[in-house]
């Protein structure tokens, strides 16, 4: 795949967009994949930075690949990337439960991360479910409608038919099945927000207005409690995935944040 003359593929899952000298490790969410970023990697600023989008493991050219599938792996697997390209600094960018992956990985690798943004980002902390949430979440992985309502609901319900389902169909054939349930497992169980203590990394929280799930309120109590140095940045008519909602509107927040870093 090429786009702007600068895109690449491997088999290894990591495509590359850009020749900027400040590299932009993005991990995506549990419904995305190295070509899950809608229209972002379309309108990034490519002079400036050098983009990283590669496909965690159970997805995407790394579908088969077997792990024991938590936000902990992500965040190695990540590193690996970082070294595979050569980027000894870089900028970690994480969607939904890549935010969740991309604290660890700053964890891990405080020396050699320069800032960190999440975009919907899932906190480092459990993810509080009544019943019927849990059913939904975690019966997700085996019924196409239940990843359908989780879209649907975390858009606040402001969507066509026609993306709903093409966003599933993308999930449903771009994952495996034991991947997302091992994920979802972590992203929603999985607590190592004391581990981290209080990073000082440059931070932005970024979240749609829609989003029920991730909203300001939630960033507030946890991303901006936990992060001294975080900001918090809410996108008018955007839910939880502004990547195809509102792309340039999380381009003009994003990017003058990493020019500062």
């Amino acid at each position: 795949m090429t786009t702007n003359g600068t895109t690449d593929t491997n088999p290894a899952g990591i495509r590359t967009l850009g020749s900027g000298d400040h590299v932009v490790l993005c991990l995506h969410g549990w419904y995305g994949s190295a070509d899950g970023w809608g229209l972002l990697p379309d309108v990034a600023d490519t002079q400036a930075f050098t983009w990283v989008f590669p496909d965690i493991r159970g997805y995407g050219a790394r579908r088969g690949q077997t792990g024991a599938f938590t936000m902990e792996e992500v965040a190695g697997d990540a590193v690996w990337v970082a070294d595979a390209i050569g980027a000894d600094r870089f900028s970690v960018l994480g969607h939904s439960m890549g935010g969740k992956a991309a604290a660890w990985l700053q964890h891990i690798a405080s020396d050699r991360v320069r800032a960190l943004v999440g975009v919907n980002p899932v906190p480092p902390a459990p993810t509080p479910l009544d019943e019927q949430g849990h059913a939904l979440f975690f019966g997700a992985a085996d019924d196409p409608a239940k990843r359908r309502a989780i879209i649907d609901i975390t858009t606040g319900g402001r969507h066509r038919d026609a993306w709903l389902d093409q966003m599933v169909g993308f999930s449903t054939s771009t994952s495996d099945r034991d991947a997302f349930a091992g994920y979802a497992e972590s992203w929603i169980n999985g607590d190592f927000h004391d581990t981290l203590g209080a990073p000082e990394v440059p931070t932005l929280v970024v979240v749609g207005e829609t989003d029920p799930a991730i909203s300001a309120e939630v960033a507030e109590q946890t991303w901006l409690q936990w992060y001294p140095n975080a900001a918090l940045v809410s996108l008018p008519e955007c839910g939880h995935y502004p990547m195809f909602e509102a792309p340039l509107a999380l381009l003009d927040v994003v990017e003058p944040f990493l020019h500062e870093h």
